[in-house]
């Protein structure tokens, strides 16, 4: 069985209408992954109940992406790297199938990269966010 995808259009100025594909990463890769980012938010001083823990991504997620937030930052910035490795723009729109991975002009708002991490979770997780009321 093929890893799960999901194809995500920005709406957030400059990036309005780009196109980009989130593939689920390996089930081993999202297990070490969720341990380490669970490890670092108890380190950080973060109250890890043991259910949460014991639940992988889906417990992450139940502590809420403002979690990571926590952390120092040298503990987020490679969990935030390897979530953008998963993720690849497609430049057109009428070639699916083409897709490549990001390069730093790709994205120009802040807004689009945490709808991608929100929805990179949602897609490992099969959790979904409610909708930011203040937009």
């Amino acid at each position: 069985m093929a890893r799960k995808t999901a194809v995500i259009q920005a709406i957030e100025g400059r990036d309005n209408g780009k196109l980009f594909t989130i593939t689920e990463m390996p089930a081993s890769q999202a297990e070490k992954w969720a341990f380490r980012a669970i490890s670092a938010l108890a380190k950080a001083g973060v109250n890890v109940p043991d259910h949460v823990s014991r639940m992988g991504l889906p417990g992450l997620t139940a502590l809420g992406v403002s979690a990571i937030c926590a952390l120092p930052f040298s503990e987020a910035e490679p969990l935030m790297d390897e979530m953008f490795a998963c993720i690849r723009i497609q430049p057109d729109a009428d070639h699916p199938e083409m897709t490549r991975p990001l390069i730093e002009s790709d994205i120009e708002e802040v807004a689009t990269r945490v709808k991608l991490r929100k929805d990179w979770l949602t897609l490992h997780t099969g959790f979904s966010f409610p909708a930011d009321s203040s937009n």
